[in-house]
């Protein structure tokens, strides 16, 4: 309990300069981990819905029913939006009889290449925050402990004898600085990089899904023009 507040008393002892810089860190800090866990759960629902459609696609759906069941649903994402952009333009291009198989494929292939990004875009909102809380924040906090430094052997000048007592609490103020900026950006660090491989590994499930329901069009399509 000691040790808790002698570090109270550290940051409340320190210059406004590095307590502004605490303050900031801190704020970072709780930011980050509000986006830790706001991303943690989009992503984990992402996994799930994927791996849900998958098994429902696969399974030997008729793709009318399937798509009707997705349209009408209220949320649709992932997996789910880019087989809806693709059916839907298919379903559109191919009433028209005059229509070329391969124009009907390109706009199949342009919707779920734009559905796609637009799912990739979703599932990488906020990511940027944590790389940058990452990248950052150890050097904030360095300036912090820089500045706390400096004033604390500025002081000394006004000291006859520099002693530890009297050199160590503003470095221990200082130090505290550094501390606060590797709270900060450890978390964000991995969270960045744990994100960024889940985002990696769904947009990649949504492009084999794309190529291999763009195969089962393209043979609907060409069998029809037979």
């Amino acid at each position: 309990m000691s040790e808790e507040l002698s570090i109270l008393a550290l940051v409340l002892s320190a210059g406004p300069v590095v307590q502004l810089v605490m303050v900031t860190l801190l704020l970072a800090s709780i930011f980050s981990w509000v986006v830790i866990f706001q991303r943690a759960r989009v992503l984990s629902r992402a996994q799930k819905h994927a791996r849900i459609f998958e098994d429902t696609f696969w399974s030997g759906a008729e793709l009318v029913s399937l798509y009707k069941q997705v349209a009408n649903a209220p949320n649709v994402i992932g997996l789910e939006a880019v087989f809806r952009a693709g059916f839907q333009e298919f379903t559109r291009l191919r009433q028209d009889v005059r229509s070329d198989p391969d124009a009907v494929m390109e706009g199949v292939h342009r919707s779920m290449r734009v559905a796609r990004a637009r799912e990739e875009e979703r599932l990488d909102t906020n990511l940027p925050f944590l790389a940058t809380v990452g990248s950052i924040s150890p050097y904030i906090g360095l300036f912090g402990t820089v500045w706390g430094i400096m004033n604390s052997f500025r002081g000394l000048a006004a000291v006859k004898q520099a002693t530890l007592a009297t050199v160590a609490p503003g470095i221990s103020e200082a130090l505290v600085a550094t501390a606060i900026g590797l709270f900060a950006a450890i978390p964000a660090v991995i969270a960045y990089n744990r994100f960024t491989t889940k985002v990696d590994s769904l947009a990649v499930k949504y492009e084999n899904f794309a190529d291999e329901f763009s195969a089962i069009l393209h043979r609907r399509v060409h069998h029809r023009s037979e």
